[in-house]
């Protein structure tokens, strides 16, 4: 069973900075290579990688990059905002909740839960690697 999720930036920043191949960042990445988790994405997300996993303070490889994306691109399904008046701590991450609530069943993974109204959508890698898991032993 497929589960839909948007990956909040700071997942894939995590992911990629990270040297252990078991971090829960560097799971869910591979989740979505491996079609487990397809990513629901919009233009203004895929605009926010870009902008975030280019900053040259993470020294990341432009090809590395410019790979990552085009993957979550290619597995990923495009989704719709769906406005909420909820209040986000950061104005800027509304759209990563926004398009969470598109689909029924899908999930918000991020590293800030606390920047997101503490709804049972808005998950943590490690919460969504215990998600799949469960999935996988029904």
């Amino acid at each position: 069973m497929k589960v839909y999720a948007v990956i909040d930036t700071n997942v894939i920043v995590s992911a990629l900075l990270s040297n252990k191949s078991d971090a829960a960042t560097v799971r869910v990445l591979k989740m979505v290579e491996q079609g487990e988790i397809c990513p629901l994405i919009h233009e203004e997300i895929i605009k926010e990688y870009e902008e975030v996993l280019g900053r040259a303070k993470f020294h990341l490889p432009y090809h590395l990059v410019q790979n990552v994306i085009q993957k979550i691109k290619e597995s990923g399904q495009e989704a719709e905002r769906i406005r909420t008046m909820e209040i986000i701590s950061d104005p800027k991450d509304i759209v990563f909740y926004e398009v969470a609530l598109s689909k029924d069943d899908a999930y918000l993974v991020t590293g800030n839960k606390k920047h997101f109204p503490q709804k049972p959508i808005v998950v943590t890698p490690a919460e969504m690697m215990d998600i799949l898991a469960e999935i996988e032993n029904r």
